[in-house]
Protein backbone atom coordinates (compact mmCIF):
# COMPACT_ATOMS: atom_id res chain seq x y z
CA UNK A 1 0.00 0.00 0.00
CA UNK A 2 1.18 3.05 -1.02
CA UNK A 3 1.16 5.80 1.29
CA UNK A 4 0.50 9.77 0.66
CA UNK A 5 1.07 12.83 2.73
CA UNK A 6 -1.27 15.63 2.25
CA UNK A 7 0.71 18.10 4.89
CA UNK A 8 -1.65 20.94 3.76
CA UNK A 9 -4.60 19.47 3.31
CA UNK A 10 -6.51 18.06 1.05
CA UNK A 11 -10.92 17.15 0.72
CA UNK A 12 -12.54 14.25 1.91
CA UNK A 13 -13.44 13.40 -1.58
CA UNK A 14 -9.69 13.18 -2.83
CA UNK A 15 -9.00 10.87 0.45
CA UNK A 16 -12.10 8.78 -0.31
CA UNK A 17 -11.29 8.28 -4.05
CA UNK A 18 -7.71 7.52 -3.47
CA UNK A 19 -8.24 5.39 -0.23
CA UNK A 20 -10.96 3.07 -2.77
CA UNK A 21 -7.77 2.57 -4.93
CA UNK A 22 -5.61 1.39 -2.25
CA UNK A 23 -3.65 4.09 -0.76
CA UNK A 24 -3.01 5.31 2.34
CA UNK A 25 -3.55 8.40 3.00
CA UNK A 26 -1.94 10.49 6.01
CA UNK A 27 -3.54 13.69 6.73
CA UNK A 28 -1.23 14.92 10.00
CA UNK A 29 0.65 18.55 9.31
CA UNK A 30 4.04 18.04 9.34
CA UNK A 31 6.56 20.79 10.65
CA UNK A 32 8.58 21.92 7.55
CA UNK A 33 12.18 21.21 9.39
CA UNK A 34 10.69 17.72 9.90
CA UNK A 35 9.58 16.86 6.55
CA UNK A 36 12.28 14.70 5.53
CA UNK A 37 12.33 12.39 8.39
CA UNK A 38 8.63 11.52 8.18
CA UNK A 39 8.88 11.13 4.72
CA UNK A 40 11.49 8.64 4.94
CA UNK A 41 10.69 7.58 8.25
CA UNK A 42 7.00 6.46 6.95
CA UNK A 43 7.73 5.20 3.64
CA UNK A 44 5.95 8.14 1.68
CA UNK A 45 5.49 8.02 -2.08
CA UNK A 46 3.52 11.20 -2.70
CA UNK A 47 3.62 14.32 -0.92
CA UNK A 48 0.59 16.99 -1.78
CA UNK A 49 1.11 20.17 -0.66
CA UNK A 50 -1.13 23.72 -0.98
CA UNK A 51 0.82 27.14 -0.59
CA UNK A 52 2.43 26.37 2.82
CA UNK A 53 4.69 23.50 2.44
CA UNK A 54 7.77 24.11 0.41
CA UNK A 55 9.44 21.36 -1.69
CA UNK A 56 12.62 22.36 -2.89
CA UNK A 57 15.82 20.74 -3.85
CA UNK A 58 17.60 20.07 -0.39
CA UNK A 59 13.80 17.71 0.64
CA UNK A 60 14.02 16.43 -2.91
CA UNK A 61 17.74 15.08 -2.48
CA UNK A 62 16.85 13.95 0.89
CA UNK A 63 14.18 11.67 -0.08
CA UNK A 64 15.54 9.32 -2.59
CA UNK A 65 11.81 7.11 -2.36
CA UNK A 66 9.48 9.96 -3.10
CA UNK A 67 7.75 9.49 -6.63
CA UNK A 68 5.46 11.92 -6.74
CA UNK A 69 4.90 16.04 -5.34
CA UNK A 70 1.47 17.13 -5.96
CA UNK A 71 0.56 20.77 -5.72
CA UNK A 72 -3.44 21.98 -4.90
CA UNK A 73 -3.83 24.50 -6.96
CA UNK A 74 -2.26 26.40 -9.45
CA UNK A 75 1.31 27.52 -8.96
CA UNK A 76 3.93 25.96 -8.20
CA UNK A 77 6.57 28.39 -6.82
CA UNK A 78 7.01 27.05 -3.42
CA UNK A 79 8.17 23.71 -5.47
CA UNK A 80 11.08 23.22 -7.40
CA UNK A 81 9.43 21.49 -10.31
CA UNK A 82 12.07 21.14 -13.07
CA UNK A 83 14.81 19.91 -10.18
CA UNK A 84 12.19 17.47 -8.97
CA UNK A 85 11.18 16.40 -12.72
CA UNK A 86 15.16 15.71 -13.29
CA UNK A 87 15.08 13.03 -10.82
CA UNK A 88 12.55 11.23 -12.04
CA UNK A 89 9.36 12.80 -9.72
CA UNK A 90 6.41 13.40 -10.83
CA UNK A 91 5.47 16.93 -10.10
CA UNK A 92 1.55 17.47 -10.72
CA UNK A 93 -1.31 20.50 -10.01
CA UNK A 94 -5.00 20.99 -10.25
CA UNK A 95 -5.12 24.23 -12.47
CA UNK A 96 -8.64 24.56 -13.84
CA UNK A 97 -10.09 23.24 -10.68
CA UNK A 98 -10.22 26.83 -8.73
CA UNK A 99 -10.59 29.10 -11.22
CA UNK A 100 -14.36 29.58 -10.90
CA UNK A 101 -13.87 30.37 -7.00
CA UNK A 102 -11.10 32.81 -7.35
CA UNK A 103 -13.10 34.52 -10.26
CA UNK A 104 -16.17 34.92 -7.81
CA UNK A 105 -13.61 36.03 -5.03
CA UNK A 106 -12.48 39.14 -7.73
CA UNK A 107 -16.11 39.97 -7.81
CA UNK A 108 -17.07 40.16 -4.16
CA UNK A 109 -14.03 42.71 -3.97
CA UNK A 110 -15.40 44.69 -6.88
CA UNK A 111 -19.30 44.43 -5.40
CA UNK A 112 -17.33 45.13 -2.23
CA UNK A 113 -15.54 47.91 -3.97
CA UNK A 114 -17.94 50.04 -6.01
CA UNK A 115 -20.58 50.60 -2.69
CA UNK A 116 -17.44 50.85 0.17
CA UNK A 117 -18.83 47.89 1.93
CA UNK A 118 -15.37 47.41 2.86
CA UNK A 119 -15.40 50.29 4.66
CA UNK A 120 -18.79 50.16 5.98
CA UNK A 121 -18.27 47.35 7.25
CA UNK A 122 -15.39 48.66 9.61
CA UNK A 123 -17.73 52.13 10.37
CA UNK A 124 -21.07 50.55 10.75
CA UNK A 125 -20.39 48.79 14.32
CA UNK A 126 -18.52 51.49 15.08
CA UNK A 127 -20.76 54.47 14.35
CA UNK A 128 -23.94 52.85 12.86
CA UNK A 129 -26.32 53.51 15.86
CA UNK A 130 -24.93 57.36 16.68
CA UNK A 131 -23.79 58.61 12.76
CA UNK A 132 -26.19 56.62 10.95
CA UNK A 133 -27.10 59.43 8.81
CA UNK A 134 -23.51 60.52 8.30
CA UNK A 135 -22.32 57.19 7.23
CA UNK A 136 -25.10 57.16 4.74
CA UNK A 137 -23.82 60.49 3.20
CA UNK A 138 -20.56 59.46 3.14
CA UNK A 139 -21.18 56.16 0.86
CA UNK A 140 -24.16 57.66 -1.12
CA UNK A 141 -21.33 58.31 -4.42
CA UNK A 142 -21.61 53.93 -5.34
CA UNK A 143 -21.45 53.31 -8.90
CA UNK A 144 -22.66 50.18 -11.05
CA UNK A 145 -20.15 47.75 -12.27
CA UNK A 146 -22.80 46.91 -15.19
CA UNK A 147 -21.63 49.18 -18.73
CA UNK A 148 -18.40 49.63 -17.34
CA UNK A 149 -14.83 47.78 -18.23
CA UNK A 150 -13.18 45.21 -16.97
CA UNK A 151 -9.57 44.97 -17.83
CA UNK A 152 -7.22 41.72 -17.13
CA UNK A 153 -3.51 41.54 -17.45
CA UNK A 154 -3.52 37.70 -17.58
CA UNK A 155 -6.44 36.04 -19.98
CA UNK A 156 -5.26 32.09 -18.67
CA UNK A 157 -8.26 29.94 -16.86
CA UNK A 158 -8.74 32.61 -13.87
CA UNK A 159 -8.98 35.19 -15.78
CA UNK A 160 -11.22 33.97 -18.72
CA UNK A 161 -13.51 32.96 -15.63
CA UNK A 162 -13.27 36.04 -14.41
CA UNK A 163 -14.41 37.59 -17.97
CA UNK A 164 -17.26 35.26 -17.92
CA UNK A 165 -18.63 36.49 -14.34
CA UNK A 166 -17.96 40.03 -15.64
CA UNK A 167 -20.18 39.36 -19.34
CA UNK A 168 -22.94 38.27 -17.20
CA UNK A 169 -22.92 41.28 -15.13
CA UNK A 170 -23.59 43.50 -18.61
CA UNK A 171 -19.53 44.62 -18.26
CA UNK A 172 -17.33 45.09 -21.04
CA UNK A 173 -14.54 43.32 -21.41
CA UNK A 174 -10.36 43.86 -22.45
CA UNK A 175 -7.77 41.84 -22.32
CA UNK A 176 -3.63 41.66 -22.46
CA UNK A 177 -1.98 38.66 -22.09
CA UNK A 178 1.31 37.68 -24.41
CA UNK A 179 0.52 33.67 -24.90
CA UNK A 180 -3.12 34.45 -25.93
CA UNK A 181 -3.95 36.54 -28.91
CA UNK A 182 -8.08 35.77 -29.06
CA UNK A 183 -10.43 33.23 -26.87
CA UNK A 184 -13.86 32.50 -27.86
CA UNK A 185 -15.51 32.35 -24.26
CA UNK A 186 -18.59 30.17 -23.90
CA UNK A 187 -20.78 31.72 -21.07
CA UNK A 188 -23.39 29.21 -19.62
CA UNK A 189 -26.76 30.09 -18.29
CA UNK A 190 -28.50 27.92 -15.73
CA UNK A 191 -30.82 26.30 -17.76
CA UNK A 192 -28.55 24.83 -20.50
CA UNK A 193 -28.65 28.13 -22.56
CA UNK A 194 -25.60 29.38 -23.06
CA UNK A 195 -23.85 32.38 -25.33
CA UNK A 196 -20.37 33.18 -26.70
CA UNK A 197 -18.22 35.69 -26.96
CA UNK A 198 -15.22 36.16 -29.24
CA UNK A 199 -12.22 38.48 -27.54
CA UNK A 200 -9.01 39.67 -28.84
CA UNK A 201 -6.23 40.48 -27.01
CA UNK A 202 -5.70 44.08 -26.65
CA UNK A 203 -2.00 45.86 -25.70
CA UNK A 204 -1.13 46.13 -22.35
CA UNK A 205 -1.09 50.54 -22.41
CA UNK A 206 -4.23 50.19 -24.32
CA UNK A 207 -5.88 47.81 -21.33
CA UNK A 208 -4.69 50.30 -18.60
CA UNK A 209 -5.94 53.38 -20.15
CA UNK A 210 -9.53 51.92 -20.85
CA UNK A 211 -10.21 49.49 -17.80
CA UNK A 212 -12.52 50.68 -15.32
CA UNK A 213 -11.37 48.10 -12.76
CA UNK A 214 -7.83 45.93 -13.77
CA UNK A 215 -8.04 42.31 -12.31
CA UNK A 216 -4.46 40.79 -12.37
CA UNK A 217 -4.21 37.31 -13.65
CA UNK A 218 -0.34 35.93 -13.39
CA UNK A 219 1.77 33.53 -12.10
CA UNK A 220 4.29 34.91 -9.77
CA UNK A 221 6.81 37.25 -11.54
CA UNK A 222 10.68 38.92 -10.90
CA UNK A 223 8.94 42.31 -11.66
CA UNK A 224 5.82 44.39 -10.84
CA UNK A 225 3.39 43.83 -13.64
CA UNK A 226 1.40 47.11 -11.87
CA UNK A 227 3.62 49.55 -10.71
CA UNK A 228 3.75 53.61 -10.44
CA UNK A 229 4.43 53.90 -14.23
CA UNK A 230 1.21 51.45 -14.75
CA UNK A 231 -0.83 53.71 -12.34
CA UNK A 232 -0.28 56.35 -13.73
CA UNK A 233 -1.23 55.58 -17.14
CA UNK A 234 -4.65 54.26 -15.71
CA UNK A 235 -7.78 55.94 -15.91
CA UNK A 236 -8.31 58.84 -12.91
CA UNK A 237 -10.54 57.03 -10.23
CA UNK A 238 -10.13 53.47 -11.72
CA UNK A 239 -9.72 50.46 -9.00
CA UNK A 240 -7.34 47.50 -8.94
CA UNK A 241 -7.76 43.89 -7.65
CA UNK A 242 -4.93 41.27 -7.24
CA UNK A 243 -6.17 37.76 -6.06
CA UNK A 244 -3.02 36.16 -8.42
CA UNK A 245 -0.01 36.10 -6.59
CA UNK A 246 1.79 38.71 -4.06
CA UNK A 247 4.73 40.56 -5.46
CA UNK A 248 2.92 40.98 -8.89
CA UNK A 249 1.22 44.83 -7.43
CA UNK A 250 3.83 47.59 -6.59
CA UNK A 251 2.33 48.09 -2.62
CA UNK A 252 4.19 51.36 -1.80
CA UNK A 253 3.22 52.66 -5.37
CA UNK A 254 -0.47 51.64 -4.64
CA UNK A 255 -0.85 53.26 -1.44
CA UNK A 256 0.82 56.34 -3.14
CA UNK A 257 -2.26 56.08 -6.28
CA UNK A 258 -5.00 55.90 -3.43
CA UNK A 259 -3.62 58.38 -1.36
CA UNK A 260 -3.10 60.97 -4.71
CA UNK A 261 -7.03 59.65 -5.68
CA UNK A 262 -5.53 58.24 -8.88
CA UNK A 263 -7.16 54.80 -7.94
CA UNK A 264 -10.40 54.96 -5.92
CA UNK A 265 -9.70 51.38 -4.16
CA UNK A 266 -8.21 48.46 -3.98
CA UNK A 267 -9.13 44.60 -3.54
CA UNK A 268 -6.23 42.17 -2.42
CA UNK A 269 -6.32 38.54 -1.54
CA UNK A 270 -2.90 38.09 -1.74
CA UNK A 271 0.29 40.37 -0.19
CA UNK A 272 3.92 41.37 -1.29
CA UNK A 273 4.83 39.99 2.42
CA UNK A 274 2.54 37.19 2.88
CA UNK A 275 1.98 35.84 5.59
CA UNK A 276 2.45 38.97 7.41
CA UNK A 277 1.48 41.74 5.39
CA UNK A 278 2.20 45.41 5.87
CA UNK A 279 -0.01 47.65 8.67
CA UNK A 280 -0.07 50.29 6.12
CA UNK A 281 -2.03 47.73 3.81
CA UNK A 282 -4.05 46.23 6.48
CA UNK A 283 -4.87 49.63 8.00
CA UNK A 284 -5.64 51.24 4.16
CA UNK A 285 -9.47 52.68 4.34
CA UNK A 286 -9.31 52.15 0.75
CA UNK A 287 -8.60 48.23 0.42
CA UNK A 288 -10.54 45.46 0.86
CA UNK A 289 -8.90 42.73 2.04
CA UNK A 290 -8.89 38.89 2.33
CA UNK A 291 -6.34 36.72 3.56
CA UNK A 292 -5.80 34.33 0.26
CA UNK A 293 -8.50 32.63 0.10
CA UNK A 294 -9.14 32.32 -3.58
CA UNK A 295 -9.44 28.95 -3.90
CA UNK A 296 -11.02 28.22 -0.53
CA UNK A 297 -14.54 26.75 -1.56
CA UNK A 298 -15.72 23.82 -0.57
CA UNK A 299 -16.54 22.91 -4.49
CA UNK A 300 -12.92 24.45 -5.67
CA UNK A 301 -11.64 22.14 -2.66
CA UNK A 302 -13.86 19.24 -3.87
CA UNK A 303 -12.57 19.18 -7.80
CA UNK A 304 -8.81 19.76 -6.23
CA UNK A 305 -9.09 16.73 -4.39
CA UNK A 306 -10.88 14.79 -7.04
CA UNK A 307 -8.52 16.10 -9.89
CA UNK A 308 -5.34 15.04 -7.36
CA UNK A 309 -6.55 11.60 -6.85
CA UNK A 310 -7.12 10.71 -10.72
CA UNK A 311 -3.99 12.28 -11.88
CA UNK A 312 -1.94 9.92 -8.39
CA UNK A 313 -4.02 6.35 -9.41
CA UNK A 314 -2.98 6.79 -13.05
CA UNK A 315 0.61 7.89 -12.48
CA UNK A 316 1.33 5.60 -9.26
CA UNK A 317 -0.60 2.44 -9.87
Amino acid sequence: MKAILANDGIAQSGIDKLESEGFEVVTTKVAQEQLVNFINGNNIKALLVRSATEARKSLIDACPDLELIGRGGVGMDNIDVDYAKSKGVHVINTPAASSESVAELVFAHLFGGVRFLYDSNRNMPLDGDSKFKQLKKSYAGGTELRGKTLGLIGFGRIGQATAKIALGVGMKVVFNDPLITEASLEVPFFDGQSVTFDLKSSPFEEVLKTSDFISIHVPAQKNYVLGAKEFEIMKPGAAVVNASRGGVLDEVALVDALESEKIAFAGLDVFESEPNPEIKILMHPKISLSPHIGAATKEAQDRIGLELANQIIKLLK
